[in-house]
């Protein structure tokens, strides 16, 4: 290989990540800086965490967000595994082509006209905007995530492990339980973290549907950042930067366990 293709590649690679992940670490750094200035450094100092914490107004959007963000995920992960479930195994009923776009079509919907829609469909029905109204927004737009992460695996899922387990007398609802469940299991796990994540993420759909009360805690960042940004605001978003962090790494730790775990068993049965 050149070896000055080798160091474009390498000084390519760095920008890239410095580009990318450069103002994250800047953030981070100035969540403990002294000064009331994010601009200037003053020294090290943790009492932005302190003062966040009392600060009732984010507290409370911080409540609101993970409580949202628990609701929507589950939920949308429960009809986004059957929505794949119904797509991968039911191949043809009347109507599959409409229900197929209707279930991804917020994948390439734009979060303004998604917002905009749910919005309208909210004062149709006369449902006052609230908690409510933003937890069913998130389910609505993230189901669609769940339903392609599960739908990948149950494409790649070996049937003949199900069939075997009703030849052996297992009615279909304990086959589901005990063995297609097990196997797509990492699946619904990484469904339910990317949706939970998009819902801590979420700004442009929560400000459509909101209402008093039911303030994200994007919601308030946004509108606190509009003011002039404060170290509380770049506390808040490391503490944020953290949770999204370790929850990526512990599921990647859980899916790699399962991962060699099953690989163990097939080699074991292998040689049995």
């Amino acid at each position: 290989m050149n070896s000055s293709w080798s160091r474009f590649n390498i000084t390519s690679i760095v920008l890239g990540f410095a580009f990318l992940y450069l103002p994250i670490v800047l953030l981070v750094v100035f969540s403990f800086n002294e000064s009331k200035l994010v601009t200037v450094w003053g020294g090290f100092s943790t009492k932005w965490y302190g003062t966040l914490f009392q600060n009732k107004g984010l507290m409370d959007a911080a409540w609101v967000t993970a409580r949202v963000g628990v609701i929507s995920a589950t939920v949308a992960t429960v009809l986004g595994t059957l929505a794949a479930l119904t797509l991968t195994r039911y191949t043809r009923f009347r109507g599959r082509v409409l229900f197929s776009g209707m279930v991804f079509a917020p994948l390439v919907m734009p979060e303004v006209i998604t917002g905009l829609s749910l919005l309208l469909l909210f004062v149709a029905v006369g449902l006052d905007r609230g908690f409510l109204t933003v937890t069913l927004a998130h389910i609505t737009f993230s189901m669609c995530f769940v339903a392609v992460v599960v739908q990948s695996r149950l494409l790649t899922f070996d049937r003949s492990l199900e069939e075997a387990a009703m030849d052996l007398g297992a009615p279909p609802v304990k086959t589901f339980f005990q063995i297609t469940l097990p196997v797509i299991l990492p699946a619904i796990v990484s469904g339910w973290m990317l949706a939970f994540t998009l819902s801590l993420d979420d700004l442009v759909i929560a400000s459509f549907t909101s209402g008093p009360g039911a303030t994200t805690l994007p919601m308030k960042i946004y509108s606190q950042v509009r003011l002039g940004v404060t170290p509380e605001i770049n506390a808040a978003c490391t503490i944020l930067i953290a949770v999204v962090a370790v929850g990526v790494i512990a599921a990647s730790v859980v899916n790699k366990r399962r991962e060699v775990q099953r690989l163990r068993d097939e080699q074991a049965a292998q040689r049995g």
